[in-house]
């Protein structure tokens, strides 16, 4: 998989960096990825086993712009990225062992299309016992980092947005699902899909 965008975005001079440490498994007696986003319901991967997870210090939240799956540079959209503080609930998944820098591979080309997420080793807390995962989280010197957004500017890109893997809408709406998947209550993406799908609001899809 390539999603390299079509024009010239500028290098990224700690790529070969990032890819070494994405790729330093040799020494964990398991390989995991901890998936916060689309990963939880659209991985692209096999995988061995797939578990609830919970990573401390960071949190989800809508903060980059998309200009490629969800958006476009005329008309950007927004996704979720790991941001500094609180925590996130999610879902980890444990990689088989003989595939496991292949989707390492296919994870940096899905995740690193312009840069402005940076991949991290961290840890995270399943049930019974606390591992070493791979993620990425949002890189905040990158054009692409929105920080926090005002409400109403949150809501109307998200109804606008459309990019090369669908609606902006569609996004937050199969995040709520799996949230919901993980017992996760009524909270702040779910408030704010009940406001994006008010009626008489334009959609896309």
């Amino acid at each position: 998989m390539n999603d390299r965008l079509p024009d010239n975005e500028p290098p990224n001079p700690r790529e070969a960096e990032q890819r070494a440490l994405l790729h330093a498994i040799d020494d964990d007696p398991e390989v995991w990825v901890f998936g916060y986003g689309s990963l939880m319901w659209k991985p692209g991967f096999d995988y061995l086993e797939r578990r609830q997870a919970r990573l401390h210090g960071w949190h989800r939240s809508f903060c980059v712009y998309s200009e490629y799956y969800r958006g476009t540079r005329e008309q950007r959209g927004l996704v979720l990225g790991l941001d500094r503080g609180g925590c996130c609930q999610g879902i980890a998944f444990r990689l088989p062992p003989s595939e496991a820098h292949d989707i390492l591979d296919y994870l940096w080309d899905r995740e690193m299309v312009t840069w402005v997420y940076e991949p991290r080793v961290i840890d995270i807390r399943l049930d019974d016992r606390r591992v070493r995962s791979r993620t990425f989280v949002a890189n905040r010197s990158h054009y692409q980092y929105a920080g926090r957004l005002p409400e109403d500017e949150v809501i109307a890109m998200i109804r606008r947005g459309v990019g090369i893997t669908g609606s902006n809408i569609e996004y937050l709406r199969n995040t709520v699902t799996h949230l919901d998947s993980l017992g996760i209550g009524y909270g702040p993406l779910h408030k704010l899909l009940k406001v994006v799908e008010e009626p008489g609001q334009p959609q896309r899809e």
